[in-house]
């Protein structure tokens, strides 16, 4: 043991000792300085800001700055076609060169969906069951209904539209909920003697609605021709009826006498 202190001691030794830490250190320097060299450490650049750019202008954006790019796509109504609406990494971030940035373009043809079923929801539930099905509210109208605003009818384009139909994504779906008056009674017109439109009218002013349509005789001029019978019939019996109730006309030529 005391030879072994007395070599520690010893000029050698230090020689030696020195040595290894020198070349420790020059093993560390190097392996450093390389792997610095290696990963280009420090150098990169920003990511340019490339939505709202055409993909053409984007694409030539990135590729002068020797980034590379993968596009995905998305349909969005109100926006042109063509337009990059988002890009990953954002704006501004720092990156290596040869980095992959990834750009969602918006795309000319709308996707289709098929169309949920929101009929008896309420017009809150439907209003949200169409955004996540990536559809729109249009106009809301009214009918009578003892349920109050609960669709009852869903119409894309002037149709009539079932759930399981196929729509293009974004369009506009317009409702016919219930105004929760369907319970009330009104006044029955009497509409002998006025035209269709007139009869029309009258039932609409009524909150009722035109049921069937019969004529009877020849018919030479549909616009004058005028109610003869109607179905139910103002009696004395019956003066009132439900809102909504469709009532049955038979026009003639010839008013009934």
């Amino acid at each position: 043991m005391s030879n072994f202190i007395a070599y520690l001691k010893t000029k050698s030794f230090r020689n030696n000792l020195i040595a290894a830490i020198c070349t420790v250190v020059v093993i560390l320097s190097i392996a450093f300085f390389s792997l610095r060299f290696y990963t280009k450490h420090g150098e990169g650049l920003n990511v340019p800001e490339v939505k709202g750019l055409t993909l053409a202008q984007a694409v030539s954006k990135l590729e002068d700055l020797g980034l590379r790019y993968e596009i995905d796509s998305v349909y969005i109504m109100d926006k042109p076609p063509g337009i990059v609406t988002d890009q990953d990494p954002d704006a501004n971030t720092f990156v290596k060169g040869n980095r992959t940035i990834y750009l969602t373009i918006n795309t000319s043809q709308a996707p289709n969906v098929k169309f949920p079923d929101i009929e008896s929801k309420s017009l809150r539930e439907a209003q949200a069951i169409l955004e996540s099905y990536r559809l729109k509210l249009g106009d809301t109208t009214y009918k009578p209904d003892v349920a109050k605003d609960v669709v009852l009818e869903a119409y894309f384009g002037g149709q009539l539209i079932k759930s399981g139909e196929v729509l293009p994504t974004g369009s506009r779906i317009n409702l016919t909920l219930g105004d929760g008056r369907g319970n009330e009674d009104v006044e029955l017109p009497n509409l002998v003697g006025l035209t269709k439109d007139e009869a029309r009218f009258s039932l609409k002013g009524s909150m009722l609605t035109l049921g069937t349509i019969t004529y009877e005789g020849a018919i030479t001029d549909s616009a004058n021709a005028v109610v003869i019978l109607q179905y139910p019939l103002v009696a004395d019996t019956l003066t009132k009826v439900k809102i909504g109730t469709p009532i049955n006309i038979t026009l003639s030529n010839k008013p009934k006498n």
